[in-house]
């Protein structure tokens, strides 16, 4: 099977739709998410919907693409939309959404405790997997704030996509861990005995962990625990609900991918994990493909049209040579440059057919071994998308009628 037969991924008619509340992009690194995300925001709201863009992308792309000096932790209108809907945008800032959700569910000494607390400070700020729950969390915020009617996410930049998608999972794993449960142990021990025993084992790893991570940074840690012990259940519970929510209908996965063997191995795997996990997939976004207006002359036609310009410029300037001390005339050194100019251009249109018939190949496994994956096409722009009007060409051609490849 190949691309052309593959089922037409209907952009606008998933746009449309007002069962479809969230739409996450998602994908490998560098394959256009950001912009994708962007675009179809700036179509949703153009055709009548209120969106909120939630990039979780540290570039700040999505900002200056639509006019806005910066993204924060909290939606921003959008100017310039034109059409009856709304467009809001932001972007994840890690930390301060930690930082709401110890707010929002301590009072207000515990609360004080866990943020001053060093090994929380440093945890909020970079522990590994703390940006994918963090998109986690806030998705699950702006859906139950129920202010928008869409809600379009640009996944973070991870090693793998599939970060996102594990994330509730990781942090249930870290909250059931051995070192967790030793940590919260004695508050939860009842009775003297019990605290004995516990103390007992507590002293032994204490002393132990005191001597690999130094006593200070184990007293912090130990403190965070302490503090946020009432706080790991409602992690978990807010995580695992945001997760269905992902399964649930009224959620739709788009793919993003460029025409590349690993980006689309990625994209492979990614549909794959997807329908384990019976994850709603809408579609693949292929973007940045190339495409020719010239597309009957092959990359074979060409380089032999080259070379026999090639040859023909060698006799030409023979040719000019011998009959220079007769007449000078001029035209010999005009026709081998012309010639030499026109074999360059049919080497460049050589050299763009290889880069075509690559990427035909590398869709077409893609096609068959996926030939349910309905699939839309984005052709590579000239230049970077940097504002609206960029967006919106990109938003056209992400929803052109015509079937991939046509």
């Amino acid at each position: 099977m190949s691309l052309d037969t593959a089922p037409r991924l209907d952009a606008d008619g998933l746009l449309d739709d007002p069962q479809t509340r969230i739409v996450v992009c998602c994908g490998a690194g560098g394959v256009g998410k950001t912009t994708t995300a962007a675009a179809l925001g700036v179509r949703a709201a153009e055709r009548g919907r209120r969106v909120v863009v939630l990039t979780i992308d540290p570039a700040k792309r999505l900002a200056q693409s639509m006019g806005i000096d910066a993204l924060d932790n909290s939606p921003r209108r959008v100017g310039g939309v034109e059409g009856p809907g709304e467009l809001y945008a932001m972007m994840l800032d890690m930390k301060r959404t930690f930082d709401e959700i110890v707010e929002a569910h301590a009072d207000g000494d515990r609360a004080s405790a866990i943020l001053e607390n060093p090994f929380y400070q440093s945890l909020s700020a970079g522990f590994a997997g703390t940006q994918e729950y963090m998109a986690m969390e806030k998705l699950g915020q702006l859906r139950a704030r129920d202010s928008w009617d869409l809600i379009i996410v640009d996944t973070p930049p991870s090693r793998s996509a599939l970060d996102f998608l594990d994330a509730p999972k990781r942090l249930g794993s870290f909250l059931d861990g051995r070192f967790i449960r030793l940590l919260t142990a004695p508050a939860k021990a009842g009775g003297r005995a019990g605290m004995k025993f516990l103390n007992v084992g507590m002293s032994m790893m204490t002393g132990t962990l005191g001597k690999l991570l130094g006593a200070s940074l184990l007293r912090d840690v130990q403190t965070f625990v302490a503090a946020m012990d009432t706080l790991f259940g409602g992690f978990r519970t807010r995580a695992e609900a945001t997760y269905r929510l992902l399964q649930a209908p009224g959620t739709a996965f788009l793919v993003v991918a460029t025409p590349e063997r690993d980006a689309l191995r990625e994209a492979a795997y990614f549909v794959e994990r997807l329908e384990a996990d019976r994850m709603p997939l809408a579609g693949l976004v292929l973007n940045r493909v190339h495409e020719s207006d010239a597309a009957q002359l092959s990359a074979e036609r060409a380089l032999a049209a080259a070379e026999a310009l090639d040859e023909r410029g060698v006799d030409d300037a023979g040719s000019g040579a011998k009959g220079a001390g007769a007449a000078d005339t001029g035209t010999g050194g005009a026709g081998t440059e012309g010639a030499a100019d026109a074999a360059a251009l049919l080497r460049l249109h050589a050299e763009r057919m290889q880069v075509l018939a690559h990427e035909r190949r590398t869709r077409d496994r893609f096609a068959a071994l996926h030939p349910e994956v309905p699939v839309t096409q984005v052709t590579a722009l000239p230049g970077d998308v940097h504002d609206l009007a960029g967006l919106r060409d990109v938003a056209e051609l992400l929803t052109a009628q015509e079937a991939p490849g046509a």
